[in-house]
């Protein structure tokens, strides 16, 4: 079945945004598309309607899709709890927790089930588009690898390379991929796209030349910067620290949320943040946090870790200060349980809490919501911002998403020869090397 994968150069060069803005585009073309990504590792999920975890990219793409979001659409999810250890999640149900030592000896068993996941979806749509993960130059985590070339291998599935003009050096990037890839991995890709340039894309065409004439790839298109990205959901943490969570509006209700190392669930505040009526902020490790009406405390996937970085940042001391001159506090997830006298994780000893749990708070300047998904409510945000002041104006979120998806798909279908890409997905399949019948892995 028609299939075709989008790797990337390195992380966050815009290949989730890609695949949604290719989804799309297939849509209108009134071909029944699904979105895949054999492994992504995340801390924003979504809950499928059988109650199972999807990437919140897979489940924009699945929108962009007119689909459902599926477990299998990423069977294999890695959840950050520390710098050297994950939650691994397999087709949407916990495996358990992994150092990055033994989810490397672990990864190679995963692949059937990556592929059982794929094959299931190939056989509900008439094309599926594929999401690599980081950067297919990676050469040295290439054995037992399942993201990338690994999975483009074993299934079949042509490639086509993105990189980043905005970053800089996308020509190395790019012929720098090309050499260091083994040649059947390099022969997989079978041509590139240059995404995020500024300016005139015409004036990039000697580069595009020059990356051809290097690497033996052709061209599908050089693609503008889509400034409405801004208006749909984040994929990773990278965009609390490139400014992309910064972008409320200039309104009258100022709301600021703590960036903790292992924030979950982010991108579910962007209803809120994309309110014209909210200036919206995150405060950073290293920043005091400012004078403001609303302070968040975010999900977290390691609640006891990341409260002793909030201690540490003396953000415990800015708390309660904020809540003495008058200021609310809202905990989501996690952070609601952090609010309380005590903190537990499954498994290990309670450690003190922040001591503010709204039971606590007659004032009822302190609240908690067990998920932040109830954001994206229409009805739930209107009341709840208007009681805390602001006016406003985001009617319907699902439908300004879906608007945003269109232009999305208008954009890439006017730069990139998007007939091109899906005729190349006609190749899937070919050369597979023969394996034992995919299953589910073992738990």
């Amino acid at each position: 079945m028609p299939a075709v994968m989008i790797q990337g150069t390195g992380s966050d060069v815009g290949k989730s945004l890609l695949v949604a803005g290719l989804c799309r585009a297939a849509r209108r073309r009134r071909i029944t598309v699904l979105p895949f990504k054999p492994q992504n590792m995340s801390n924003n999920t979504r809950l499928s309607a059988a109650g199972h975890e999807v990437a919140t990219a897979q489940a924009l793409q699945a929108l962009a899709c007119g689909a459902a979001a599926d477990s299998d659409m990423s069977p294999v999810l890695l959840k950050p709890r520390s710098e050297t250890g994950s939650q691994v999640v397999v087709q949407g149900r916990p495996l358990g927790a992994f150092a990055a030592r033994d989810y490397a000896r672990l990864k190679p068993q995963l692949l059937d089930a990556v592929l059982a996941s794929f094959a299931r979806l190939q056989a509900r749509a008439e094309l599926v588009i594929v999401e690599g993960a980081g950067s297919a130059a990676e050469v040295n985590l290439r054995r037992g690898d399942i993201a990338n070339m690994g999975f483009a291998r074993a299934a079949g599935v042509p490639v086509v390379l993105t990189g980043d003009i905005d970053r800089g050096g996308v020509i190395a990037q790019i012929v720098g991929t090309r050499a260091v890839l083994d040649p059947q991995d390099a022969g997989m890709v079978h041509g590139f796209i240059i995404n995020r340039f500024r300016g005139d894309p015409d004036l990039f065409r000697e580069g595009c030349r020059m990356i051809e004439e290097r690497s033996g790839w052709r061209s599908f298109g050089v693609l503008p910067w889509f400034s409405d990205a801004r208006l749909l959901p984040a994929e990773d943490t990278l965009a609390l620290s490139s400014g992309g969570a910064n972008a409320g509006g200039g309104g009258r209700l100022r709301i600021c949320c703590l960036a903790l190392p292992r924030i979950a669930g982010f991108d579910a505040l962007d209803p809120l943040r994309l309110e014209p009526d909210v200036r919206f902020s995150m405060v950073q490790p290293g920043e005091a946090i400012p004078e403001v009406a609303l302070v968040i405390i975010p999900d977290s996937a390691a609640p006891q870790a990341d409260l002793a970085v909030l201690r540490a940042e003396g953000w415990d001391v800015d708390l309660r200060a904020h809540h003495r001159r008058g200021g609310r506090i809202l905990g989501l997830g996690a952070g609601r349980l952090m609010l309380g006298q005590r903190l537990a994780e499954p498994g290990g000893a309670d450690v003190p809490g922040l001591g503010l749990s709204e039971a606590d708070a007659a004032d009822g300047r302190i609240e908690g919501m067990a998920r932040a998904e109830v954001l994206a409510d229409d009805g739930f945000r209107r009341r709840w911002l208007s009681r805390l002041g602001a006016t406003p104006v985001v009617r319907d979120w699902g439908q300004m998403l879906d608007e945003v998806l269109d232009r999305l798909a208008e954009h890439v279908e006017a730069h990139l020869d998007v007939s091109a890409i899906f005729a190349l997905a006609q190749q899937a399949g070919a050369g597979v090397a023969e394996r034992s019948a995919p299953g589910a892995v073992r738990r």
